[in-house]
C-alpha cells in the first residue's frame, strides 16, 4: 500500500502524485528541454546557411548540423518529452502509484546514455549520415549506430512501462475508463511501439554491417522498415499533441468532448491507419508494387485524415459551448473574443491548431497523395509540411501543457509569466513566416538538405536556382527571418521553464494563471474525461454555430488548395523519350 513517504496529494489538484514517478518525470522533462535548446541553436545556424544570401556554414558543418538536428528534434527532444508525458498519464492523472520504478530508471538511462553518445558522434563529423541513415551511406563508427539501438531500447521499455502501469491500475481498481488524455496517449504508445520496433529491425542489420559482421544491407528492406520509424515517430507526436489539446482546452476554458466516444474513435482511427501514409516515402522504391503504394498514401491515410477532421471539429466546439455556457453567447463569435487569449496554454492552444491544421494538415495530405508527391518530394515542400507539424503543432502544444505541469510537479512559482503570456505568439509568428518561405521555395523547385542552390563548387552544371527564377531569393529570406523569430520564441520558453526550475520560489500551492478547478474533478477534464455527470440540458438550437462557419472556412480552404495543386499538376511539362 502506497504510504504518505511514497505519495504526496497535489493542493492545487487533489491528484496523489507517486514520488518515483514525480522524479521520473522530471528528469525526463528537464532532458527534453535540453535537447530542445541544443536543437533550437543547430535550427537557426542550419536556416541561416539556407538563406542564401547569409549562407553561414561551410558544406561539412551544414551536413553535420542538419544531421543532428534531425535526430535531436525528431526523436530525442520529443521522446523525451512524451516519456514523461506517458509517467504523467499512468500515474498522476490517475492518482495511482507506479510500479516497478526501477524500469523506468532503466528505460531513461538508456534513452539518455544512447542520445548523448549518438549526439556527440554526430556534431563530431563521426556520423554524418542524415537523419534517414540510408545505405550504402555509412557512418565512420559502428558505435553511432549502437547508440541509437540503445536508445531505442529504452524507449521502448519506457513505453511497455506505461501499459503495465496502466494494467496494475485496472487490475487494483484505482481507475474504471481511462481518461481521455491518458487514451490519447495510449494511442500515440501502441504507434510508438509499432515504430520503434521497425526502427530497431531496420537499425540492427547496419549495425552489424558497420562492424563487418554481414557484407552488405539491402537498401530496399532498410527503407521500408526504417519509414516505419521515420514516420510513425511523427504520428506519436500526433496522437500524443491530440490529447495536449484536450488537455489545454479543458484547462483553460472548461472545455469537455461534445462527444467522448468519437473522439476515441478518431484515437483508434490514428492506430489503425496513421501509418499507412509512410509509404509516400517509398512511391518509387521498386520492391513494392503500385497496388500497395497507391491503396496505401491515398485510400488507408485518408480514413487517419478523418480521424483529424473529429478532432478539429470537437476540441473548437467544445471550448465554444463551454464559454457560452459562461454568457459569452452573442453573436458567432462572442465567445472567441473573450476567451482567455492572455493565458499561455490557450494561446499555445488556439495557435498550434491553425498551424498544424491550415499548414501542415492541409499540405500533408496533397502531397501525401502519389501523384503530386512525385514531384514535390526532394523539394523543400516536403520539410516545410513536417516543420509546420512537428515544430509549429506538437512543439508548441507541448510548450503550452508545460506552463501547467512544470510548477505542478517541480512545485515552484511560474517566473517571467509576462514573457510566456507572449511566448507562443512570438513562436507561432515566426514559424508561420518560416513554414510558408520554405513552402514556397520548395514549390519553386528549391531541393531540400541541400547546402548551395547556386551550385557554386559545381560550376559545369550551370544551374543557380536564383538566376533562373530571382523570388526564391524572397522565399528563402523569409525563411531565415522567421526561423530566427521562431528562435527567439522558442528560447523564451526555455527562459521560462529553466528559470522557473532553478529558480522559482518552491510552494506546494503555485499560482498556474487561470485554469478552471473543474478541470480536475474525479473524472478529470484535463484529461478530457466527462467531469461530474450533469443534468441533461434541452437543446433548442445548434449549440455551437461559430465552430460550424470556420470549419465550413476551412474546408473550404482545404478543397481549394487540394484542387489548386491538381490544377498545378496538370501544367507540368512531362519530357518522355
Amino acid at each position: 500500500m502506497a504510504t504518505a513517504a511514497t505519495m504526496r496529494r497535489c493542493e492545487i489538484t487533489g491528484l496523489s502524485v507517486d514520488r518515483s514517478a514525480e522524479r521520473l518525470i522530471m528528469l525526463n522533462a528537464v532532458t527534453a528541454v535540453v535537447y530542445l535548446t541544443i536543437g533550437g541553436v543547430l535550427a537557426l545556424l542550419i536556416a541561416l546557411t539556407r538563406w542564401q544570401a547569409v549562407h553561414l556554414l561551410a558544406p561539412q558543418r551544414f551536413y553535420e548540423f542538419v544531421s543532428t538536428h534531425g535526430m535531436v528534434m525528431l526523436i530525442f527532444w520529443i521522446l523525451f518529452f512524451e516519456v514523461a508525458g506517458l509517467i504523467f498519464a499512468s500515474t498522476v492523472l490517475l492518482s495511482t502509484r507506479m510500479v516497478i520504478p526501477w524500469l523506468s530508471w532503466i528505460a531513461y538511462l538508456m534513452m539518455l546514455g544512447g542520445s548523448v553518445i549518438a549526439t556527440v558522434l554526430m556534431l563530431s563529423g563521426q556520423a554524418t549520415v542524415m537523419f534517414t541513415s540510408y545505405p550504402p551511406l555509412r557512418a565512420e563508427t559502428p558505435w553511432y549506430y549502437a547508440a541509437v539501438l540503445v536508445f531505442a531500447v529504452g524507449a521502448i521499455l519506457a513505453v511497455v512501462h506505461f501499459f503495465v502501469n496502466i494494467v496494475a491500475a485496472r487490475l487494483r481498481g484505482d481507475v474504471g475508463s481511462l481518461p481521455l488524455f491518458t487514451f490519447a496517449l495510449m494511442g500515440a504508445a501502441i504507434i510508438a511501439l509499432w515504430s520503434l520496433l521497425s526502427g530497431a529491425l531496420a537499425l540492427f542489420p547496419v549495425f552489424l554491417w558497420a562492424l563487418g559482421v554481414i557484407p552488405e544491407v539491402d537498401p530496399g528492406i532498410y527503407r521500408l522498415l526504417y519509414w516505419g520509424l521515420g514516420h510513425g515517430a511523427q504520428q506519436v507526436n500526433l496522437a500524443a499533441m491530440v490529447g495536449v489539446w484536450y488537455g489545454l482546452a479543458s484547462l483553460t476554458t472548461g472545455a469537455r468532448p461534445l462527444n467522448e466516444g468519437l473522439s476515441r474513435i478518431a484515437i483508434v482511427l490514428y492506430v489503425l491507419f496513421i501509418n499507412m501514409g509512410a509509404m509516400h516515402h517509398l512511391l518509387v522504391d521498386p520492391g513494392l508494387g503500385t497496388w500497395v503504394k497507391n491503396v496505401n498514401a491515398s485510400y488507408f491515410m485518408y480514413a487517419a485524415v478523418m480521424g483529424s477532421l473529429i478532432h478539429a471539429f470537437s476540441i473548437p466546439a467544445s471550448m465554444e459551448l463551454a464559454l457560452r455556457e459562461r454568457g459569452y453567447r452573442r453573436g458567432l463569435f462572442e465567445w472567441l473574443r473573450r476567451a482567455p487569449w492572455g493565458e499561455p496554454g490557450f494561446a499555445a492552444l488556439v495557435v498550434s491548431m491553425i498551424l498544424f491544421g491550415l499548414l501542415g494538415g492541409i499540405s500533408g495530405v496533397i502531397i501525401g497523395g502519389p501523384q503530386v508527391n512525385m514531384i514535390s518530394h526532394n523539394t523543400l515542400l516536403v520539410p516545410a509540411h513536417f516543420h509546420m507539424t512537428v515544430v509549429a503543432g506538437t512543439t508548441l502544444a507541448f510548450m503550452g501543457i508545460a506552463y501547467y505541469l512544470v510548477p505542478l510537479i517541480f512545485q515552484r512559482q511560474l517566473l517571467f509569466r509576462r514573457l510566456a503570456q507572449w511566448q507562443p505568439y512570438v513562436y507561432g509568428l515566426g514559424m508561420l513566416i518560416f513554414g510558408i518561405g520554405m513552402g514556397l521555395a520548395g514549390h519553386w523547385g528549391v531541393p531540400r538538405r541541400h547546402w548551395d542552390i547556386t551550385f557554386s563548387t559545381a560550376p559545369v552544371l550551370g544551374v543557380n536556382l536564383q538566376e533562373l527564377r530571382p523570388e526564391i531569393a524572397v522565399f528563402l529570406a523569409m525563411m531565415g527571418i522567421g526561423g530566427i523569430i521562431a528562435v527567439i520564441g522558442g528560447a523564451m520558453f526555455v527562459a521560462v521553464a529553466v528559470a522557473t526550475v532553478f529558480v522559482g520560489q518552491r510552494t506546494a500551492r503555485p499560482a498556474v494563471g487561470r485554469i478552471v478547478p473543474e478541470a480536475f474533478s474525479p473524472y478529470p477534464a484535463i484529461a478530457g474525461g466527462s467531469g461530474e455527470p450533469a443534468a441533461a440540458a434541452a437543446h433548442r438550437t445548434f449549440e455551437v454555430p461559430g465552430t460550424l462557419v470556420i470549419s465550413v472556412v476551412f474546408l473550404i480552404l482545404f478543397i481549394f488548395l487540394y484542387g489548386f495543386s491538381w490544377f498545378e499538376l496538370s501544367r507540368v511539362p512531362w519530357k518522355i523519350g
